[in-house]
């Protein structure tokens, strides 16, 4: 709880940001990190602040194109016995001990989530994001993968065999999109925060009964 706490008073005036999942152990030259260091860097650009896990790979690769372009880079750090080191490229770094406090954190802060390719952490991210959408229980947003080469394997699964056996519908598929071309990437979440600024203000000027 008191990870919790501190990430919501650090966060609280935080403004519009995107979170990228992504592999730790992706080196420097990987044509994902590459990507990621990019998306980084455009999504700064557009105004938007840069969520990571604040570890190397593609992780280290987002912070360091938000930091670079003058952005909001943040890290969630995380303690573990392998992989996890904190990158230098962050504005704002967070340590956390726990997954929960960790990921609650991710969802909580989150316009729009980004996922490039990764393990079973990066997969529990995906999937945690789109369960909460799914049931409501967070605002929907864009959900954007990234590296259709990599995703394309998942996504035929889940077609033949989970949406084939009702378990989901084809409503639930929409929740993500697949896009290689950055620009769209970025041009897709800067649409939806423009639309949904303008709902959130409409909203507030509307007369009360």
């Amino acid at each position: 709880m008191s990870e919790l706490l501190t990430a919501a008073e650090t966060l609280a005036c935080l403004g519009p940001a995107v979170s990228i999942f992504g592999s730790a152990r992706l080196p420097a030259n990987s044509p994902y990190s590459q990507m990621s260091r990019e998306l980084g860097r455009k999504l700064a650009e557009a105004g938007l602040a840069v969520i990571a896990g604040g570890g190397p790979g593609i992780m280290e690769a987002a912070n360091r194109g938000a930091f670079e372009a003058g952005g909001t880079s943040i890290g969630l750090n995380i303690r573990l016995p392998a992989e996890q080191g904190d990158n230098p490229y962050q504005t704002i770094g967070l340590n956390f001990e726990y997954f929960y406090g960790r990921k609650a954190t991710f969802f909580m802060h989150s316009t729009a989530y980004i996922a490039l390719p990764g393990g079973y952490g990066t997969l529990d991210e995906l999937f945690e994001a789109l369960t909460l959408i799914q049931t409501g229980k967070i605002p929907r947003g864009p959900i954007v993968l990234v590296g259709s080469e990599f995703w394309n394997g998942l996504i035929n699964w889940l077609n033949s065999e989970v949406l084939s056996l009702g378990m989901i519908t084809d409503s639930h598929l929409s929740l993500f999109v697949v896009e290689d071309d950055l620009d769209k990437v970025v041009r897709m979440i800067t649409d939806y925060e423009h639309t949904h600024y303008e709902e959130a203000h409409r909203s507030s000027t509307l007369p009360k009964s």
